[in-house]
């Protein structure tokens, strides 16, 4: 007799081999899901009940509002990328910091948050600041490996701070409002740019050949024509922040309407800068076009194959894996973080969040660990899968900017500290849940006992005419 059982661990074990023979993500989920759910029903451990749902659940996905903010956050974020913006907040930055040691390094880490809270995109934020500080670092005599590793990490920064397109993402599939998302993932974000700005700190003073300052000559002369490099750059920079956050903070606006305010607020800052054409929209249109099409594929593709998945029992299956563990929560907390980690160095954060997170959380639900902070916890985590040697994707970024005589091995071995970094905070998120419930807790709400709404009977009668009897 066939023993039903061994179906999802086998599912499992399949879904991996696959992903590590090179398959695409987006079909090799497909044909997994729809083979084994015809081995499922030749079988009798599947019913064919479980496949009407494919069509409503294809329906939800491109009904969804939500999702819409992905192609806005990265049309604004391509838009960006060429439009002038990072050129001005890096060159008044960089100004700012310059007579001192590692200047350039903190200017860096410090546009790279900024960049972060308006383009939403790892790739916009990293190309645009390899472009531009990488040169000026090797020029000044940086050490190759802190440089690429600096800005590659400045980065990933955009992953935790909002609006990042990963905390839309796992917002949709832990089914909490994006919001408070964004709200959790604000403390987070702050300490991991305190992190990378203290490490640069302590190398400055151990190593400060490393990192030497500006000369003199490349420093403004005054300090009004450094205080006006500066503005240039952060004005417009304050302006988008508040578009895209602001009003979702205050409650003016959703994610997906604070997006589309964004990217008509970047393609505004590109003609403020004489930078906008029909060849720059085109550009950003066919970045976004494919990120788009990309997370849609593989998100049809996880949903075939956790229905199938989940028709299988492979939900018990996974629950009862994971909750057995010793340790309860701190067990479970522990497990999860190693996977995804190890997980990091093969998939990316879209591949994770829409296969393995709609796995592990009704497991967390039913452990009571509160799936906001669970949320941004793996957010933090997913940081790791742009930066991990030698397939991180903020590597290979950097690797197709970087001019030749740099060295793949100084990429390499320069990220390692910052892995190491991102991970000291996945530690202290665990340990500190208040660094994310704290802001949510503190946000400004209105207590639903003081929201009154008054509905006025609607009026029949013609204006003028005599009243109609009463009864």
């Amino acid at each position: 007799m066939f023993d039903f059982g061994v179906m999802p661990p086998l599912m499992f074990a399949a879904l991996i081999v696959f992903f590590l023979v090179g398959f695409p993500v987006a079909f090799t989920l497909t044909a997994l899901g729809l083979v084994f759910s015809v081995v499922g029903m030749a079988t009798g451990a599947f019913t064919e009940v479980f496949l009407q749902a494919l069509p409503y659940r294809f329906f939800g996905i491109v009904s969804n509002d939500l999702l819409l903010a992905v192609p806005f956050f990265t049309f604004m974020g391509a838009i960006l990328e060429r439009c002038g913006l990072a050129e001005d907040l890096l060159e008044g930055t960089g100004q700012l910091f310059g007579g001192l040691p590692g200047g350039l390094a903190y200017a860096v880490i410090i546009v790279g948050a900024i960049l972060g809270a308006i383009t939403g995109t790892v790739a916009a934020s990293v190309i645009a600041m390899g472009v531009i500080s990488l040169p000026i670092m090797k020029r000044y005599g940086y050490d190759m490996k802190l440089a690429t590793g600096v800005i590659a990490a400045s980065g990933t920064i955009t992953q935790v701070i909002p609006p990042s397109l990963v905390l839309i993402v796992l917002a949709q599939q832990l089914g909490r409002d994006v919001g408070d998302m964004y709200l959790g993932a604000t403390g987070p974000s702050i300490l991991q740019v305190a992190i990378f700005l203290l490490y640069i700190a302590g190398l400055s003073i151990l190593r400060p050949n490393s990192m030497p300052p500006l000369p003199p000559e490349a420093r403004p002369h005054s300090g009004r024509e450094l205080l006006i490099k500066v503005a240039k750059g952060m004005v417009p920079s304050v302006v988008l922040i508040f578009l895209v956050l602001g009003t979702i903070a205050l409650g003016l606006a959703s994610p997906t309407e604070a997006g589309a305010m964004g990217a008509v607020g970047g393609m505004i800052l590109a003609a403020i800068n004489r930078r906008l054409s029909w060849k720059l929209v085109r550009e950003a249109m066919a970045t976004t076009m494919r990120l788009t099409s990309m997370v849609i594929f593989i998100l049809v593709g996880s949903t075939v194959f956790t229905l199938v998945f989940r028709g299988l029992d492979g939900g018990a299956w996974i629950e009862h894996l994971l909750a057995s563990l010793p340790g309860g929560q701190v067990g479970f907390l522990v497990f999860v973080n190693l996977f995804v980690f190890v997980l990091a160095f093969f998939l990316d954060f879209f591949e994770i969040a829409f296969i393995i997170i709609p796995l592990l959380a009704p497991v967390a639900d039913k452990l009571g660990i509160d799936l906001v902070w669970f949320g941004v916890l793996l957010c933090v985590n997913m940081q790791t899968s742009f930066m991990h040697p030698p397939f991180g994707f903020a590597l290979f970024y950097l690797r197709g900017i970087a001019p030749p005589d740099v060295k793949s091995s100084d990429i390499y071995l320069g990220a390692l500290p910052w892995v190491l970094m991102q991970v000291l905070l996945v530690a202290i998120v665990i340990l500190w849940p208040q660094s994310v419930t704290y802001w949510i807790s503190h946000a400004p709400t209105t207590p639903p006992s003081e929201i009154k709404i008054e509905i006025k009977p609607p009026s029949y009668e013609t204006p003028g005419a005599p009243a109609g009897p009463k009864f």
